[in-house]
């Protein structure tokens, strides 16, 4: 999808910021001498782990409830979500006194389900390898009465997601790159709507998964192109195609897709761990992989990475960065 006029520009940033003020946490953002030293630049860490649910998906999840409807409200919300957005959308129901109903795939992180439980939603399963989540949702939706509150495919949700960017650039100063991941593209697409609202010349460069290049794909072609769902540790990135939406924004924004695989963010997870003193989930540490890696390319003097979330368990966590994995 192609339009005129951007579904989302600077001043809906500014203004999802104001919303959400008081209720998101402002995250902070991070500085380490050691990560200068190996990549060569100065890197601003936005740090997404320390936010509300541990992800930046509360943002989203909350500006767009936040503008329901008082009847809208009283009906409930029904969202679909691998873990974050989940918790995103039950959280922010509970703030704003309803309810919510979340279809979640079946091999979901426990952690993220029980979490998700933990804030009062009710969960409906699909698998993820066979059925299609959007219209378990919207039937569910439409059965119910209640309003869907997407996971990016929504101007008022990519809007929540950019304030992250806003935050890092007000406090960090121009930046001459700035790094995200990329799932369905809402994180990436609010935050360069945000970095390029204010300084036009930084270059936005997301980051995905090998096995799941959907974005990347899309991104060369000139059009949506879908991949076989990614089975890739980084679940919160096992999308198979980009959303029309926030596609629309991308294809004008991004400067740029790397991929990184498995074992490379398992690697990024370890530093956060070691050096950062940090916990990432393994999406949260995929822009981390990539410059660790090299792969975000030569490097301008200064960097903002987002990394977006830290919502993992610490069985899942041993397991994927213990010593033979």
């Amino acid at each position: 999808m192609t339009t005129t006029t951007p579904p989302v520009a600077l001043g809906d940033v500014r203004s999802a910021a104001e919303r959400i003020e008081g209720v998101a946490h402002r995250t902070p953002v991070l500085r380490s001498r050691t990560l200068d030293a190996l990549v060569g630049a100065e890197v601003h860490l936005k740090c997404e782990n320390f936010q509300r649910v541990g992800a930046f998906k509360f943002r989203g999840a909350y500006h767009a409830a936040s503008r329901l409807t008082p009847g809208e409200l009283s009906r409930g919300i029904a969202a679909y979500s691998s873990g974050n957005h989940a918790q995103a959308v039950a959280l922010a129901a509970r703030e704003l006194g309803t309810t919510a109903v979340i279809v979640m795939p079946e091999d979901a992180p426990p952690s993220k389900r029980a979490a998700t439980e933990g804030y009062g939603a009710e969960i409906v399963t699909y698998d993820r390898y066979t059925g299609d989540r959007v219209a378990v949702a919207e039937a569910l939706a439409a059965e119910r009465g209640l309003t869907l509150v997407p996971p990016y495919e929504h101007p008022h949700v990519i809007a929540g997601q950019g304030t992250a960017a806003l935050e890092l650039v007000e406090e960090a100063g121009k930046l001459g790159a700035l790094i995200a991941p990329v799932g369905g593209g809402g994180l990436i697409a609010g935050s360069a709507t945000a970095v390029k609202g204010l300084h036009p010349a930084t270059r936005v460069i997301g980051v995905e998964p090998e096995a799941g290049d959907d974005t990347k794909r899309s991104l060369e072609a000139g059009r949506r192109v879908g991949v076989p769902v990614p089975r890739t540790i980084a679940d919160g990135q096992a999308l198979h195609i980009p959303g029309e939406l926030t596609f629309s924004l991308n294809r004008r924004l991004l400067d740029g897709i790397v991929l990184v695989g498995d074992d490379e963010i398992r690697d990024a997870m370890r530093f956060a761990f070691e050096r950062l003193k940090i916990v990432l989930e393994p999406s949260g540490a995929t822009p981390l992989a990539a410059l660790l890696t090299g792969r975000a390319g030569p490097l301008p003097p200064r960097v903002g990475l987002i990394l977006s979330g830290g919502n993992i368990d610490a069985d899942r966590f041993a397991r994927l960065c213990g010593p033979g994995d």
